[in-house]
């Protein structure tokens, strides 16, 4: 049974429930063992704990009139929404001045902020993903990716943080739904715990989650059909065909929410580019590749619909990129028909 109470249920097909009562920070030290000075661990526990505090913001937001618009247009020409701006306000508050983070590219900055030259790390994220479903009440989560320098003595320089994401060393999300979840990988499989409001833990939920192989979903917004080129309307035909049974479609419009449901139940999720706009809309750098960094270690895969996504160099703090994740065999497929009209 899971260690949490009251019970989160069985675990899903490929994962296992966590046997015994362990907090994030415990679970951190003994999967690390070898990291000897510890740094990378207590970055994630720092991540955790912004995970609590915009968890405690974003369960009261109807109430702290943190549901409304900031009245700024960020980089990507969106209304930052208040919670955007208080989610990276705290991610750059508890990462920096502890020696660890050299610098954030964040979603809701232009530019890199370097907090210490001389730190080992570079942490990317986008705080508040899905802010356009916060004042729906609907599923929103902060995703994160941690890249090791090569040199922490040099001065930090661009192919710090630009770079493909087979060279992150850890990344995940925290989930804000019916309960806050945060899920991560450090390399060695994905890991799940679920925040127990009375005492202020993340507790172990599930360990070793895999996408099962009888997949359930996909996840696609067909209100964008009409925009799309001749691959995806094959791969949306391959998925809806007569011959065996298919899947069910399930979108939410928030990608941490979308994947998540997908790692557990199986299946694919896609946002594509389109006609008019081939780059698509998801950030490359801190959204494609940290969730495609999960689903690998998950035994599955993310792809742009013709090359993997960690195996994409950016250019860009902010480049854009079509996105697909989930089981491996569905992202096989839905490459081999945007290969088929080449």
């Amino acid at each position: 049974m899971s260690a949490l109470d009251p019970d989160p249920g069985p675990p899903p097909v490929g994962g296992e429930a966590a046997e015994v009562l362990v907090t994030i920070e415990r679970f951190l030290a003994d999967q690390q063992p070898g990291e000897a000075s510890g740094t990378l661990t207590r970055l994630l526990e720092d991540i955790a704990l912004a995970g609590k505090l915009i968890a405690s913001r974003t369960r009261r937001a109807g109430l702290t009139e943190l549901l409304g618009k900031a009245g700024v247009v960020n980089v990507q020409g969106e209304d930052q929404k208040l919670l955007d701006v208080y989610a990276d306000e705290v991610m750059t508050s508890l990462l920096g001045g502890h020696g660890r983070v050299c610098a954030i590219v964040s979603e809701e900055q232009a530019e890199v902020r370097v907090l210490d030259p001389d730190a080992p790390y570079v942490v990317v994220h986008d705080p508040m993903d899905g802010s356009s479903n916060i004042d729906a009440n609907v599923s929103i989560g902060t995703i994160f990716g941690v890249f090791r320098r090569e040199d922490p003595t040099a001065e930090p320089v661009q192919t710090d943080w630009l770079r493909p994401g087979r060279d992150l060393v850890a990344a995940g999300y925290v989930l804000y739904g019916t309960s806050t979840m945060l899920v991560y990988s450090v390399g060695q499989g994905v890991h799940a715990f679920t925040l127990d409001p009375e005492v202020g833990e993340f507790l172990g939920t599930w360990t070793d989650l895999r996408f099962p192989d009888d997949a359930a979903y996909y996840s696609l917004n067909f209100a964008s059909l009409p925009h799309w080129d001749s691959g995806m309307t094959r791969f949306v035909e391959w998925l809806n065909r007569d011959d065996t049974p298919t899947l069910s479609q399930r979108y939410i419009g928030s990608a941490v929410a979308d994947f998540h449901r997908n790692l557990l139940h199986g299946g694919v999720y896609g946002y594509p580019g389109e006609i008019d706009r081939p780059e698509g809309k998801l950030r490359l750098v801190y959204e494609g590749a940290p969730l495609a960094f999960l689903a690998a270690q998950a035994g599955g895969r993310g792809s742009d619909g013709a090359r993997d996504l960690l195996d994409i160099t950016p250019t860009d703090l902010h480049e854009r990129t079509p996105v697909f994740l989930g089981n491996a065999d569905l992202v096989d497929q839905l490459e081999r028909c945007f290969a088929d009209g080449e």
